[in-house]
């Protein structure tokens, strides 16, 4: 463990390495205000972004090659949502002092017709993704009694416009709540795909072109469950991992190295 996160992060839910940013980005989800926040490495609040723009629901961050961050504003727990999107705040804007204005980049489910769809088909909420390769690779949480492990893995294109979600794979890494999917990213040399659930690191390598979830998967459980949320390649080797203050336990700032 780095350290516990402030109070102001106790709803932390989604984490982010940036390119030529010294700073961990952090965000809360859906209910809080729209602020990201800039994290030293020992897990300090040292910057806040105000955002002009909703925190509907909030829940994943990514980031690009030239360091423009990406909010995930996808948290759809019942599935009712027709108003997807992800957020682009610039790179320049990382250091303003002033309220930044987003780029919204739209999108749907193709597969999706109900909204909401009936219970058996409560597989549209998501709060993970990550940039590569200029699409975005989201990947859905399943709202599915029995069925909560399985997670959908979409592409859609980094550029503004209301798109088509390409559905790609599935996979289903077991039945129960603590398998839920809750954050995502890839390695910088782009070899490994870390899922995060409050159980475990799904890591995925060797892997067809996009298909990650076609890939080798090595499962790495945690010693206890928690409310965990937030993932990020510090390196190629090292994941950092943030969890929600809940039920008395969480509320941190984790390293884990990895093979």
């Amino acid at each position: 463990m780095i350290s516990d996160l402030s109070k102001t992060l106790e709803e932390v839910s989604g984490t982010e390495v940036v390119l030529n940013s010294k700073l961990v980005w952090m965000l809360n989800d859906g209910g809080n205000k729209s602020k990201i926040y800039g994290v030293s490495k020992k897990g300090k609040i040292v910057k806040v972004i105000k955002v002009n723009a909703k925190n509907n629901d909030w829940e994943d961050l990514t980031s690009d090659e030239e360091g423009n961050l990406y909010i995930g504003d996808f948290g759809n727990n019942e599935s009712r949502r027709k108003n997807l999107a992800i957020l682009k705040v610039n790179l320049k804007d990382l250091s303003s002092s002033k309220k930044v204005e987003v780029e919204k980049i739209r999108f749907y489910y193709p597969n999706q017709t109900n909204f909401p769809p009936k219970t058996k088909q409560l597989f549209f909420d998501a709060e993970s993704f990550f940039y590569h390769k200029n699409s975005f690779y989201i990947f859905t949480k399943s709202r599915v009694k029995s069925n909560f492990g399985k997670t959908g893995l979409y592409r859609i294109p980094a550029t503004k416009g209301n798109h088509k979600a390409e559905f790609i794979s599935d996979f289903n890494s077991c039945e129960a709540m603590n398998c839920w999917i809750t954050s995502a990213d890839i390695s910088n040399d782009g070899k490994k795909v870390a899922l995060l659930s409050p159980s475990c690191v799904l890591i995925f390598s060797e892997y067809k072109k996009d298909d990650f979830l076609s890939g080798r998967l090595t499962r790495i459980p945690f010693n206890y469950n928690s409310q965990k949320e937030g993932i990020t390649f510090k390196d190629n080797n090292t994941l950092l991992i943030t969890d929600e203050k809940a039920h008395g336990v969480g509320g941190g700032f984790y390293e884990l190295k990895i093979n």
